[in-house]
Parts: C-alpha cells; sequence; structure tokens
C-alpha cells in the first residue's frame, strides 16, 4: 500500500492561544491522533508513533472500505465513548492482544472517527501544499457526502473568544490552532497546542523500589534531548489507583536497559538525597503522561502526578521541548 504520509503535522506548546486575524481553532481531543490512508483497495490506520491500529479499530478500517472512492488520506482522532464522554481509558482497552476482545468492544462500543484535515481528495489530488482553509473545505465535502454518526468532522471555529471558551467548560484536554493560509508541513511543529492543565509524555527511564518492601516506589521519568539522549526529568510516585504488585512486575520485565542515557538521577541536583543512587535502569518502552506545575534547570521541580499510560506514543517522541513553554 502506498502512504502518502506516514509522520502527522505537529504542534507546539504555549500557554495562551494566539489571537489575530488568520487563526482556526479546534478542540483538543482526548484520544489516539490517527492518519487513514486508502489505497489500492486497503485501509491503513497509523498512530503517531507510525505503528498501525487498523488490527484494533476493525469496526474504523470497515467504515473507512466501504466508502466509493479509491483513494484518500485523512488526519483525524480516534475516540471512545464511556458513557455520555469520550474517555482515553476506553481506548486503551481496544489494545489488547485476544481478536475476540477487540471484536466484542468494536461491537459494543465503536470508535468515533474525528477527522480535522485531509491530505488527499478522492480525486487523487495531493491537498498538503495547499492552505489549511482550502483542505478543510475538500473535508468538508468529504464528510457531507461520506460521513456519518461515527465519521465525523471536528469542530473549528476561527473566533478566538469561543475557543476561550472551550478551555473552560472542563470538558476538552485543550485548543489547537492552526494558520488558515498554512500548508499541511509533515513531522514539523506547525501548529499551537494549549492544554487546560499542563502536562507532559515522558519515557519511564528506570524506578525505585518503596522503603517498606519489595513494591515499586515511584517511576523515574526522562525526557529526549536533540542529540538523542534520555535525560531524567523527574519522577512520579502517585499509585493510589494502580496494582502495585502488578505495575512491579511490568517494570521488572523491563530491567537490564541503559536507562537514562544523559543526565542519569544521583547527578548534582537540589533534590539529591542519599537514596539518590539506589534505581533500577529500565529498557526505554514504557511511556506515561504525568501533570506537573513548575519547571526548574530543565526538570520537574516537584513530583509529578501520573495521569495515564501512554501505549499510543513511541519513546522516541517524548522530547524536552514539552517543558519550554
Amino acid at each position: 500500500m502506498t502512504r502518502m504520509s506516514a509522520t502527522p503535522m505537529e504542534a507546539r506548546t504555549e500557554r495562551e492561544l494566539p489571537a489575530g486575524e488568520g487563526w482556526w481553532y479546534e478542540p483538543k481531543w482526548d484520544g489516539f491522533r490517527c492518519l487513514a490512508f486508502r489505497a489500492e483497495g486497503r485501509v491503513e490506520l497509523l498512530a503517531k508513533s507510525g505503528k498501525s491500529l487498523a488490527r484494533f479499530f476493525p469496526e474504523v478500517v470497515e467504515r473507512l472500505r466501504r466508502i466509493e472512492a479509491e483513494t484518500f488520506s485523512l488526519d483525524g482522532e480516534l475516540l471512545a465513548q464511556d458513557g455520555d464522554r469520550f474517555a482515553f481509558e476506553a481506548l486503551q482497552q481496544r489494545l489488547h492482544p485476544a481478536e475476540s476482545r477487540i471484536r466484542k468492544l468494536s461491537l459494543e462500543a465503536p470508535a468515533t472517527f474525528a477527522l480535522f484535515d485531509m491530505l488527499v481528495d478522492v480525486d487523487g489530488s495531493d491537498l498538503r501544499g495547499l492552505p489549511h482553509q482550502q483542505r478543510h473545505a475538500r473535508l468538508e465535502a468529504f464528510v457531507e457526502r461520506f460521513g456519518g454518526p461515527r465519521l465525523t468532522l471536528s469542530p473549528g471555529t476561527a473566533d478566538p473568544e469561543l475557543a476561550r471558551s472551550w478551555m473552560d467548560d472542563g470538558k476538552l484536554e485543550g485548543v489547537v490552532a492552526k494558520r488558515r493560509d498554512g500548508p499541511y508541513v509533515e513531522g514539523e511543529r506547525a501548529m499551537v497546542k494549549v492544554k487546560r492543565l499542563r502536562s507532559a509524555d515522558c519515557v519511564v527511564g528506570g524506578f525505585r523500589y518503596a522503603s517498606g518492601g519489595g513494591r515499586v516506589g515511584s517511576l523515574l521519568l526522562g525526557l529526549y534531548d536533540d542529540a538523542g539522549l534520555l535525560n531524567h526529568v523527574g519522577f512520579t510516585s502517585g499509585f493510589a489507583k494502580l496494582d502495585k504488585d502488578e505495575l512491579t512486575r511490568r517494570l521488572e520485565a523491563l530491567r537490564g536497559g541503559p536507562g537514562f542515557t544523559g543526565r542519569a538521577p544521583g547527578g548534582p541536583s537540589r533534590w539529591a538525597t542519599e537514596r539518590s543512587g539506589e534505581w533500577e535502569p529500565l529498557r526505554p518502552e514504557l511511556v506515561v503522561e504525568v501533570g506537573f506545575d513548575h519547571v526548574s534547570d530543565q526538570r520537574f521541580r516537584h513530583g509529578t502526578r501520573l495521569l495515564r499510560f501512554r501505549p499510543d506514543k513511541a519513546p522516541e517522541q517524548c522530547r524536552m521541548d514539552q517543558l519550554e513553554a
């Protein structure tokens, strides 16, 4: 299958929404970013990491396969409902090794594919070099022709005040802003995102055991720099809602890796204690999202709050620039 693009356009994090003429604002959904491709009779779904999601969302694949068009490429967000709201945890349940379980969930709670950009139109024309305003018009026509309850157009507005009200209602993760005259630039941070809560996706480069026994006490967090080195940036230890025995087993199965290849725990810092050197290095495979308040010297100033595990993110996508905003 020919892939027009396997790298989505990215967004840089800012604290305030950009204002002025020429901006388009969209909700930042709490789902899986997904590029969808139709070519040569096949449908492919790709996560931001570049890994295929098609096996885990057969109902989305089938919905796109039924469209009477030979070729198209779409950018959007896979969403799953838990009651009357979209919930990231419901999506995580879909990443299951058993096909029978995936099929069951796809029937009981089919995913929604909310679309916000179009890379290739149904006539085969490459739209990536066109301004967003023209791409979005093509996308609107596509959804009007082929859309439905589970294949929808993501809301958008040119009104910054309306976009700010989305931030205030507490239902969204944030807002994304993009230039109406901008092209689709693969892999570049050409958009702006403002999160309601400040958070970062981090690699678990190691862990410490709790002082009172053989269970995990804290996760050691890392981010990659421009040289490709994994730097220790802090820790998280809020596991009240997790099975610590299961988490400990999961971490112990990753032991033996390089841990932090850049700045490591135990180095000079104002947070150093007598236990700073007592940690277990891991293979850099596990990604978590943590909430934080302040950054000092490219580290989290305080302990962070574990928000969720991110199996949809590749470790190398967890970069230091998340701390710059």
